[in-house]
């Protein structure tokens, strides 16, 4: 079992054990995820301290972002784990097609345009 099946089966058990999966419908995982995303963003929003582009492993900053991508990543993993999507196989074939549409020879130091933006 991979890390990330294991952490889908222990939140869908703690889920279960506080009865909360009557919660967990896509539109309120959505909403759930998009707050802990504001979180995250929300650290780095605003100059001063806080505008380190890789925090101090020892920083408050570098803890909080911490927490904020935990909080992130289990929102994803419930919302996927909800929907049916095994999120490795999905990521892999996004970037798949990603590699085929952007070739390293064309693409070499230069972002796409919006356009074309995955």
């Amino acid at each position: 079992m991979s890390d990330l099946e294991a952490l889908t089966l222990r939140y869908r058990r703690f889920s279960a054990e506080r009865d909360w999966e009557k919660f967990h419908d896509p539109r309120s995982l959505i909403l759930a995820l998009m707050g802990e995303v504001g979180e995250l963003a929300e650290l780095y929003q605003w100059p001063g301290s806080q505008t380190e582009s890789r925090p101090n492993p020892d920083s408050l900053l570098h803890e909080r972002s911490a927490e904020e991508i935990s909080d992130v990543l289990l929102y994803l993993i419930r919302l996927a784990d909800v929907l049916g999507i095994d999120p490795i196989d999905a990521a892999n074939r996004k970037l798949d097609a990603a590699e085929e549409r952007f070739p390293v020879d064309q693409y070499l130091g230069e972002a796409p345009d919006k356009a074309q933006a995955p």
